[in-house]
């Protein structure tokens, strides 16, 4: 039983929820004993014996749900029983729950791999940043969670590959590879991937998922990393780790598998960008810093110095890293201008988007906008605390540049802060929530989007640089790429 405490609303809500379940499955219905009785926990214990007396049809019209209170303790379980309500009394509440199923439907109880299927889809619904999902709206949306429930009608506890398909393939209805179902394995991979659980070496690759074709690509090497050693390229998809099949798994899962202990081996199967062929490679982990920043220096045709940084990824230490990497290209004199390199940049952690842009903005500079599925705006804005606001800045792009980086590098070009060089950037404008689920599988739901101080939303689009370069390929040095523009 739950504490007199707690509220109605909180009991409706749990009530409805079960309800909408139930209603979805107009082929099959539901009887009055097993819907309750997937709320023993709030029933009291003569009322769940009341219930247990043979099943009375629930009936109504037009599949709706109706949840309705009452303050009235007098009734007895069993007339209720009579009329076709399941009746849960919670301290002095009683709650009714009615559902409807046309005539001649018989109504049926939800396996445990339905209710799994119905969980899943009410995860989803409760965050989904966009209400229309995808266009479906809400009637739409609601037939593919009973599409999903009637495949896995008759299957059983060993049967996850199939639920997992009937979910993977709910989901799908919402053209979002960035919402999906993590299977138990991909998600232990997930969670110790985040908790650093995964051994400290790896192959030095940047990875991202990429949508049109549902497997992680390779969006930079780390230069003498195992990877790069073994032939490894920008460019290529990784389609199995020591066997397992990687179609569908999230950058971070993927990340996860090629991390081990040092000197450890882990075989690599790669899809080539240019032919499509694949290529199985052995490669042994080593410790690689793939996030530091490198610097250099140079002088432009017009003369001018300028400094280099090179930004292979954002995490917690960037912002540091720039502060640092500014002081180091000046510490032989002043330069002229200076160059972020973000080419391969894949992002990574999003505050650190945040943090270094401000570095380079003044004040009350607007940076970025998340905002929710109810239309909610959360805004970030520069503090001004220490940023270099007057040598100008160039920032090179290119296809593999996404995530943070683009939050970045949207930042500065719309506070016309820095010139944008290159090629269109990636695209990635969604934040995801991962939420953990019952037998250890989880879900992945984009719960907001992006939005740039001038309004843009970059999800699917990139961003267009003002100067495209004659020449500015992966492996090109930024003078290169800056030819004729510094």
């Amino acid at each position: 039983q739950l504490p007199a405490a707690k509220d109605k609303a909180y009991i409706q809500s749990i009530m409805k929820r079960r309800c909408l379940s139930l209603a979805a499955i107009v082929a099959s219905g539901s009887k009055c004993d097993a819907f309750v009785s997937r709320h023993h926990r709030i029933l009291s214990t003569e009322h769940r014996r009341a219930l247990h007396h043979p099943p009375v049809l629930l009936r109504a019209q037009h599949h709706d749900v109706n949840i309705s209170t009452s303050d009235a303790s007098t009734d007895s379980i069993g007339s209720r029983l009579q009329h076709g309500l399941a009746t849960a009394t919670i301290s002095l509440a009683l709650f009714t729950a009615t559902l409807t199923f046309p005539a001649n439907q018989q109504a049926h109880a939800l396996n445990e791999n339905q209710q799994f299927v119905s969980d899943v889809w009410w995860a989803v619904t409760t965050q989904y940043f966009d209400q229309t999902f995808n266009g479906l709206g809400e009637d739409g949306w609601r037939s593919k969670k009973r599409e999903a429930i009637e495949a896995v009608a008759a299957s059983g506890p060993e049967d996850e590959k199939e639920v997992a398909e009937a979910i993977a393939t709910m989901l799908s209805a919402l053209n979002d590879p960035y919402t999906r179902f993590l299977p138990r394995e991909k998600f232990e991979s997930l969670t110790a991937y985040a908790t650093g659980r995964t051994g400290s070496a790896g192959i030095g690759v940047q990875l991202l998922l990429n949508p049109r074709t549902n497997l992680v690509q390779v969006m930079a090497a780390t230069a003498g990393g195992p990877a790069q050693a073994a032939g490894i390229k920008p460019g290529d998809a990784i389609v199995s780790i020591d066997g397992d099949n990687m179609e569908g798994a999230s950058a971070e899962v993927v990340a996860a598998k090629c991390r081990g202990e040092p000197d450890g081996r882990v075989e690599v199967e790669i899809r080539r960008e240019e032919d499509g062929k694949t290529k199985r490679l052995t490669l042994t982990r080593a410790n690689v810093n793939a996030n530091a920043l490198s610097t250099a220096t140079f002088t432009s045709d017009s003369g001018n110095k300028v400094g280099v940084l090179k930004l292979p990824s954002f995490s917690t230490e960037t912002a540091t890293q720039i502060v640092s990497g500014i002081r180091s290209i000046s510490s032989e004199g002043p330069v002229d201008a200076i160059a972020i390199d973000l080419r391969g940049n894949v992002g990574g952690y999003m505050p650190a988007g945040v943090d270094a842009a401000k570095l380079f903005l003044p004040p009350r500079a607007h940076i970025i906008a998340e905002v929710n599925k109810a239309g909610q705006i959360k805004a970030y804005d520069a503090d001004g605390i220490g940023a270099e606001t007057v040598t100008p800045v160039y920032l090179l792009v290119d296809g593999r540049t996404a995530s943070a980086a683009e939050i970045f590098t949207a930042a500065l070009q719309d506070n016309r802060r820095a010139l944008v060089v290159g090629s269109k950037t990636f695209g990635k404008g969604r934040i995801q929530n991962v939420q953990p689920l019952e037998n250890g599988t989880g879900v992945a739901v984009t719960k907001a989007r992006y939005v740039t101080p001038r309004g843009r939303d970059l999800h699917g689009k990139g961003i267009e640089p003002n100067k495209v370069p004659n020449r500015c390929e992966a492996e090109d040095a930024a003078s290169t790429c800056l030819e004729g523009i510094v």
